[in-house]
């Protein structure tokens, strides 16, 4: 996804004051972290907020990335998950009510490309289900604890390697494995429970 020297170059103009260099790092990264902000709050409004936060302090700790260290996406999956961290311990709400609240119109721009282009094969009702189904699968990660949640997005939902992801939590590879089992077993037990009681 990324180009390791081209995103050292705008790491090193960015630091030495190049206000475009960060211009063009805040576009590269903005819907990735956006995604990741709002997989975990539950709504577009606290997703906002968050991911301002996020370059905020990206921009204020940049001089640390160390690219011996790794990819830039996964210090960036860092930065995001150590402030959505804190700001979860800050506030211990339910945020379930935020996202039942928000429409999905809400959430379009969350969405891959791919699921925004209308697909011409498929009747309406199954683009109804299928909607349905993400909404479904968006509230029950809602349900799930934080660290069985933020290991299943970084897979599941942004592609990450297991290596990157245990790099980004700061926990053994085995441990990440492990939370995305029981993630996928949490989720898909809440997801039979909604299904049985639509049906």
């Amino acid at each position: 996804m990324e180009d390791t020297q081209v995103v050292a170059l705008l790491v090193r103009r960015c630091i030495a004051g190049d206000a475009a260099a960060w211009e063009d790092i805040v576009q590269r990264y903005h819907r990735r972290i956006y995604n990741i902000c709002y997989r975990f709050a539950g709504s577009s409004d606290d997703a906002q907020d968050l991911t301002q936060e996020v370059f905020i302090k990206m921009y204020r700790t940049l001089g640390s990335y160390d690219m011996e260290r790794g990819a830039f996406m996964t210090w960036v999956t860092t930065v995001t998950r150590n402030l959505l961290v804190d700001h979860f311990r800050k506030s211990k709400q339910d945020r379930l009510t935020d996202s039942l609240d928000s429409t999905s119109s809400d959430h379009e721009d969350v969405l891959p490309l791919s699921e925004q282009i209308p697909d011409k094969g498929l009747p309406p009702d199954a683009q109804v289900q299928s909607r349905e189904a993400r909404e479904a699968v968006h509230l029950a990660l809602q349900k799930i604890s934080p660290d069985l949640r933020e290991a299943l997005i970084l897979r599941d939902l942004q592609d990450m390697d297991y290596r990157d992801i245990a790099i980004a939590l700061k926990v053994p590879e085995g441990t990440v494995k492990s939370r995305i089992n029981r993630g996928r077993a949490e989720l898909a037990r809440l997801l039979q429970r909604t299904y049985r009681q639509v049906m």
